[in-house]
C-alpha cells in the first residue's frame, strides 16, 4: 500500500513539473521582442538568425561605445 502512495506522488509531481515545463515553453516560444533599428542597421527583421544575430551585436556595440563616450570620467571619480 505504501509503494502505490509513493507511485502516485511520484505520477502527480511528473505531471505537475510536465504542465509548468509545457507554460514555460509555450510563453517563451510566443513573444517577438521588437529592437530599435540602429541608423545603418536594417529596419526589417527577415534576414538568416545569423544576419540578425550580427546586426544586433553591432547594435549593442554602438550603443556602449555611445555609453562610454556620453559620461566623462571627473576629477573625484579617479
Amino acid at each position: 500500500m505504501r509503494a502505490g502512495w509513493g507511485l502516485v506522488g511520484l505520477v502527480v509531481a511528473l505531471a505537475i513539473v510536465a504542465v509548468l515545463a509545457r507554460k514555460q515553453l509555450a510563453t517563451t516560444a510566443t513573444p517577438q521582442l521588437a529592437v530599435p533599428a540602429v541608423s545603418g542597421a536594417p529596419a526589417s527583421s527577415t534576414g538568416t538568425a545569423v544576419e540578425q544575430s550580427r546586426a544586433f551585436q553591432d547594435q549593442v556595440k554602438q550603443q556602449v561605445e555611445t555609453q562610454m563616450q556620453a559620461r566623462p570620467i571627473s576629477e573625484a571619480d579617479k
